[in-house]
C-alpha cells in the first residue's frame, strides 16, 4: 500500500493528476488478467484482446 501511497503524493506534489485514470485502468487489466487467467471466464477475456 505505500507504494500506491508514493504513486499518489508524486502525483498531488507535481500536479499530474492525468495519470490516475491510466494507472487505474492498467490495475483493472492486471486483475481481471490474474483472476481470469484461471478460470471458466478465460476464453471470453482472451477475445477482448
Amino acid at each position: 500500500m505505500e507504494f500506491l501511497k508514493d504513486i499518489w503524493l508524486f502525483m498531488r506534489a507535481r500536479k499530474k493528476y492525468w495519470l490516475a485514470p491510466m494507472i487505474a485502468v492498467l490495475l483493472l487489466l492486471g486483475v481481471i488478467l490474474v483472476f481470469g487467467g484461471g478460470s471458466a471466464i478465460a476464453p471470453f477475456i482472451y477475445t477482448l484482446f
